[in-house]
């Protein structure tokens, strides 16, 4: 069985006009129409702020669609309505999607096939955080670099949103972690077993060679750029970079596309050293696909399976939800302008609740 409203409804969506200011970005009202076949209405529950929104409101996050766009990468909501096609049993379930954009909404539509249903017992805002950035730490510590116990690993950015969920995961696997973050999140950073270190110190390589004399065995590094070089040099014989991001360019004003290619030489001019080392890029949509291939149906069984995986330390207690502010969603520019300094003045992810 399926059901379908057979009416539009008015959604509130922030838009992202160009290249703005926090406070350049637009609410607007507009009708949603009825999920078509293959689709499920889902009034959003919690939604994010993150690196990407920052990166996308700059122009400089790769690839983003064309402006002007409704931003939001991933987002937590209960479906409301479904369209031809799809089981009418997901109506009034919870349900978590990946979406790149879009999710800065108080109702989307996204295909059905995408959906992953959130364990009972767990909150909305709980399970927002552990979307994209949950995907991301469990595969890259997982999947990229393959960690065992007993190895060491550095997490650059440990306080950030993707680095408080990788902290706890690589705990839980019994590896020891030394993390860089601003002094202030050392004592909530020695609470998740990390040993800190001041992500400004200028001897930060000497600080790290100190904890870990033979180097470690990964790296996961959100900087990009110049950090690319030491993030190396700091791993053992046989250690693994793992870079995901290109933080430290987020605010230079040129083409973000021949710096994203110059990242992708380096990194694969590193894998061609013969030194035993590794490193690579980590994107959570690699291998996605187109829809309806056979690439798109990997991906999402992959995705499901980890974003499961996650829910299920998260509900078990193994994980414990960072989260630094809440906001409604039509106070998003706040939202946003603490998230761009939230290495200074919040640990975790920020939500927005619509």
């Amino acid at each position: 069985m399926t059901e379908k409203y057979a009416t539009t409804m008015t959604v509130t969506e922030v838009v992202l006009p160009g290249k703005v200011e926090p406070s350049g970005l637009q609410l607007i009202r507009r009708e949603l129409p009825a999920p078509e076949a293959g689709q499920a209405r889902v009034r959003v529950e919690a939604t994010a702020v993150s690196a990407a929104e920052s990166g996308m409101r700059r122009g400089r996050y790769y690839p983003q669609p064309p402006f002007p766009f409704v931003p939001g990468y991933d987002l937590v909501g209960v479906v409301e309505a479904v369209g031809p096609g799809v089981n009418s049993a997901l109506v009034g379930r919870r349900v978590a999607a990946l979406t790149k954009t879009g999710g800065w909404a108080t109702a989307v539509l996204l295909t059905a096939a995408d959906l992953v249903e959130v364990p009972d017992g767990i909150d909305a805002d709980d399970a927002e955080t552990l979307i994209v950035n949950g995907l991301t730490a469990y595969q890259m510590l997982h999947r990229s670099a393959k960690v065992q116990s007993g190895q060491t690993v550095l997490v650059l950015g440990a306080a950030g949103g993707v680095g408080t969920i990788l902290v706890q995961l690589a705990r839980h696997a019994g590896v020891r972690v030394i993390g860089t973050a601003n002094p202030r999140h050392h004592e909530a950073l020695r609470a998740l077993g990390v040993e800190p270190i001041d992500y400004h110190a200028p001897d930060l390589t000497a600080r790290v060679r100190a904890l870990a004399p033979d180097g470690v065995d990964a790296v996961f590094d959100h900087l990009g750029g110049a950090s690319i070089d030491t993030s190396y040099q700091l791993l053992n014989r046989t250690g693994t970079l793992v870079s995901y991001s290109l933080a430290s360019k987020i605010d230079e004003t040129g083409p973000v596309v021949p710096v994203f290619l110059k990242l992708m030489a380096k990194l694969a001019f590193l894998n061609y050293l013969p030194t035993g080392k590794r490193a690579s890029f980590y994107n959570v949509w690699a291998g996605a696909g187109k829809p309806g291939s056979a690439k798109r149906a990997t991906f999402r069984a992959r995705t499901r399976d980890d974003l499961l995986a996650v829910f299920g330390l998260l509900r078990d207690g193994v994980l414990t939800a960072q989260i630094a502010a809440r906001f409604p969603l039509t106070e998003v520019a706040v939202a946003m302008e603490l998230s761009e300094t939230s290495g200074r003045t919040a640990l975790g992810k920020i939500i927005l609740v619509p």
